[in-house]
Order: structure tokens, then C-alpha cells, then sequence
């Protein structure tokens, strides 16, 4: 049978803690129609999928495009892509296993594809941003938690299970701080905002210099950052002590998989040099001596809610083709 149509769009969906963000995305990566909601209106997880179907259905009918959509891809916390399950997500009110995959499927009768915030990012740098052209590279993104996923001789690592790449739970200091994983003394429990505000109240517990930070009641690392800038030498002694300890993980991080790059996304790493230059630094000093000086520190070119999306898209164009319909 020779076909005279295609389905030539898809749809890339970023479920977060707080917002979903949906959109229709066509195969160069254009971004033709964008909507959300608030995440956190749906304690029930059926609730939740019959709000984003409908959703998914209505953008599709007001953008005459019912018949062109080809398959769903998401990116969400704790996602499993070779189950298509979120699992035990600590950040989202759904507890457990949740097929999610398969019951957006199931009620939009097309194919659904569904992983972690990490790997969609990758996916999204690789095809349209800064990795584009790598083949062996590592994106970390740093915000409220430290994710990270780990391209190899071109092709995405999931390892056998599917959890590949979790750095933020190797412990950098024995005995540590207390992550929200339940064990302590892991890297994100140094670098992730919960960890950049710990390591902000301690260094002003040391000092009584004069800063910025001691006059804001909520203070945030975007804050912290702009106090950077602003020439606060306790904001700066914060930045660096975080940029330590992410080098050394990174360090241990690398010497076991030699990588062209680090590509950095997340709101923590637009503190810029301020984090990187003390990262890059020892990093440097930690590596396996043979790969020292020779590992790209980069920052992503994407902004991160169009790189979400845009890396859920790639997923719905690798997952095979499904339709009730047909």
C-alpha cells in the first residue's frame, strides 16, 4: 500500500512537580503550539491522566492536526523508559509504581513513550543544543535535585534496569548530610538547591562579615547568584565550596567513563562561573591524571522548559507506532 500521508508531529510533554507543560512539536523541533497546568490540582493519578488527555485532545482539535500526530513522549521525575513507569517519585503526590505509559496510551490510543527528566534533556541537547555533534558526553541538570544521563559512543546508556547515571546518590562525604534518598552523605545533598542553602547558612554561621544574604527571609540560589555578582565575598565563598564538591564527584564521575563533556542545565547552574570555574578546578585536581584538562565543562544552549520539551519530543519519534485506530 503506498501511502499519500504522514504523521509528521508529536506531542512533547514535561511533567514536573509543580506545572505540566504539553506541546505539538514537528519533526525539525518547531514548537507549534504550547499549553500547561498545575501539577499539584491532582492527588489521584487517574485524575491527573484524564485532565492531560483531554488536554492532548482539545490542542489537537484546535490546531487541526487530529490526524498528524504520530505518538506522546514525557518527561517526568523518576521515570523508568524501559518500563514506562514513574517510580516512587519523592517529589509527586502519586506513591509507588505508576504506569504512566501505559495509561496515557491506553486512553489516548497512540503510542506513549515516558523518562526521566535527565535523559529527555540529553535527548533535546543532543538532536538541537550544545551536545549536538558529541558522542560521549554526561548532562547534568542541577535544581532541586542532581540528575544526570550518560550518552556513549553516541547512543543513550540506560544500563539494565533503566537508572544509569544516578551520581547524585554516590557519597562524596562519609556520614554526611542527610538526602532526601534516605541515606546520607550523598552529592546532591552538596549541590542541589536544598544543599546550596545549607552550605549558604553555615558559612554565615562562621562569619560575621557583612552580606547580602542576611537580609533575605527566603533566600534562594538565584539570590545567592546575583549576590555573586554583586561582589559578596560570603555568596562567592558559598558558590565555590558547592563548585568543590561538585568537581570531585564529577572527578570520580569521569575517571570511570573518560567523557568529551559535561553539559550543564538546570536553574543552580546559571550561577555560571561562579559555581563552574571552582568545579572545573577541582575537577581537574581530582580526575584520573591522564584525562585532566581535557573534559569540556558546557552550558546548555537551551532554555530549560523548551529543552524538556523539545527532548520529550525526540522520545515520542523513537517509540514504535500504535494506534486504536488502525
Amino acid at each position: 500500500m503506498i501511502e499519500t500521508s504522514m504523521k509528521d508531529k508529536v506531542f512533547g510533554i514535561e511533567l514536573a512537580k509543580e506545572r505540566t507543560i504539553y506541546a505539538i512539536v514537528d519533526i525539525r523541533g518547531n514548537i507549534l503550539a504550547k499549553d500547561g497546568f498545575p501539577t499539584t490540582d491532582y492527588d489521584n493519578v487517574n485524575d491527573y491522566v484524564s485532565v492531560l488527555c483531554e488536554r492532548l485532545v482539545e490542542m489537537m482539535l484546535a490546531n487541526d492536526v487530529f490526524g498528524a500526530i504520530r505518538s506522546v513522549g514525557i518527561s517526568a521525575p523518576s521515570s523508568n523508559y524501559l518500563t514506562g513507569n514513574i517510580e516512587n517519585a519523592p517529589g509527586l503526590p502519586w506513591k509507588g509504581v505508576i504506569p504512566l505509559a501505559a495509561m496515557v496510551r491506553d486512553r489516548l490510543g497512540m503510542a506513549v513513550a515516558l523518562s526521566n527528566k535527565p535523559h529527555a534533556r540529553a535527548l533535546g541537547e543532543f538532536e538541537y543544543g550544545a551536545a549536538h555533534g558529541l558522542k560521549d558526553f554526561v548532562l547534568l541538570t542541577i535544581g532541586h535535585g542532581f540528575g544526570s544521563f550518560l550518552y556513549s559512543d553516541g547512543y543513550p546508556y540506560l544500563g539494565t534496569d533503566g537508572f544509569a547515571g544516578e551520581i547524585g546518590h554516590a557519597c562524596i562525604v562519609n556520614d554526611g548530610r542527610m538526602c532526601a534518598c534516605g541515606k546520607r552523605g550523598c552529592l546532591e545533598a552538596y549541590v542541589a538547591e536544598a544543599g546550596v542553602l545549607q552550605t549558604a547558612r553555615e558559612v554565615l554561621e562562621e562569619s560575621n562579615e557583612p552580606s547580602l544574604m542576611r537580609g533575605i527571609n527566603n533566600l534562594k540560589p538565584k539570590n545567592i547568584t546575583a549576590f555573586c555578582e554583586q561582589g559578596d565575598q560570603l555568596a562567592i565563598e558559598v558558590m565555590r565550596r558547592t563548585g568543590v564538591w561538585l568537581g570531585r564527584g564529577l572527578a570520580n564521575y569521569a575517571s570511570v567513563i573518560d567523557p568529551e563533556a559535561f553539559v550543564f542545565t538546570g536553574g543552580i547552574s546559571r550561577a555560571g562561573k561562579w559555581l563552574l570555574e571552582p568545579a572545573e578546578k577541582a575537577f581537574n585536581e581530582y580526575v584520573f591524571h591522564n584525562i585532566s584538562g581535557k573534559v569540556r565543562f558546557v552550558m546548555s544552549s537551551l532554555d530549560a522548559d523548551i529543552c524538556d520539551v523539545l527532548g520529550a519530543s525526540v522520545l515520542a519519534w523513537d517509540v514504535k507506532e500504535y494506534s486504536l485506530f488502525k
